[in-house]
C-alpha cells in the first residue's frame, strides 16, 4: 500500500495564452531583462570587491614609500639649515666685498687733508662720513672742506660744528660730514 507519489507542477503564468497578449509580452521581456542587469551588476560589484586587494595594495606601497621619503628629508634637515645660514652669510660677505671699501675711503680723506688739519676720528656710516679733528686756523678747515668737495667721491660736504679747542685755545675743533657718492 505505498501510495504513489504525485508531483504538482503550479505555473502561475499560463503559457500559451498569456505570452501571446501584450500584458505577457512585457513581463517576459521584463523579466528576462532584469535578470541580465542583474547578472552584469552581480559581475560589476565582484570585479570591484576584487580590484580592492590591488588597489589596498599600490595604496600600501605608496605609504611606505611616502615615509621612507620623509625620514629621508628629516636627515637633511640640518644640513638644509646650515646650507641657508651658510648662504645668508655668503650673501653678507659679498654685499661688503662689492660695495668700495671703507679703507679707501679713509686713505682719500687723510690724503686730501691739509698738513696744518690734525684729525682725531673717522666715523662712517652706510653712506656718510663724519670727520672729526682740529687746527690752527679757518683757512686750512676751509681748504680741507674744499679738497673734500673736489674730490668727486663725497656728496654734500658740510661743517656741522665747530669750536675752540678745550685742552688748546688756540686750536679750532670741527666736525664735518660728508655723504659718501656711489661710483
Amino acid at each position: 500500500m505505498s501510495a504513489a507519489k504525485k508531483e504538482f507542477k503550479i505555473n502561475l503564468l499560463p503559457q500559451k495564452e498569456f505570452e501571446r497578449s501584450t500584458l505577457g509580452r512585457i513581463l517576459k521581456w521584463a523579466l528576462s531583462s532584469f535578470r541580465v542587469i542583474v547578472i552584469v551588476t552581480e559581475m560589476i560589484v565582484m570585479a570591484a570587491f576584487l580590484s580592492r586587494f590591488w588597489l589596498d595594495a599600490q595604496n600600501s606601497d605608496l605609504n611606505e614609500t611616502i615615509s621612507q621619503k620623509k625620514a629621508v628629508i628629516a636627515s637633511f634637515a640640518e644640513t638644509e639649515k646650515k646650507f641657508r645660514t651658510f648662504q645668508k652669510q655668503i650673501d653678507i660677505f659679498s654685499k661688503i666685498t662689492s660695495s668700495t671699501p671703507k679703507s679707501e675711503y679713509v686713505n682719500l680723506i687723510t690724503s686730501l687733508t691739509p698738513a696744518e688739519v690734525f684729525l682725531n676720528s673717522i666715523t662712517d656710516n652706510e653712506d656718510s662720513v663724519q670727520i672729526m679733528g682740529y687746527s690752527g686756523s679757518e683757512q686750512n678747515i676751509s681748504q680741507f672742506i674744499k679738497n673734500l668737495s673736489s674730490a668727486g667721491k663725497f656728496k654734500d660736504v658740510s661743517l656741522n660744528k665747530i669750536s675752540s679747542g678745550e685742552d688748546n685755545s688756540s686750536a679750532i675743533v670741527f666736525t664735518i660730514w660728508a655723504g659718501i657718492s656711489e661710483i
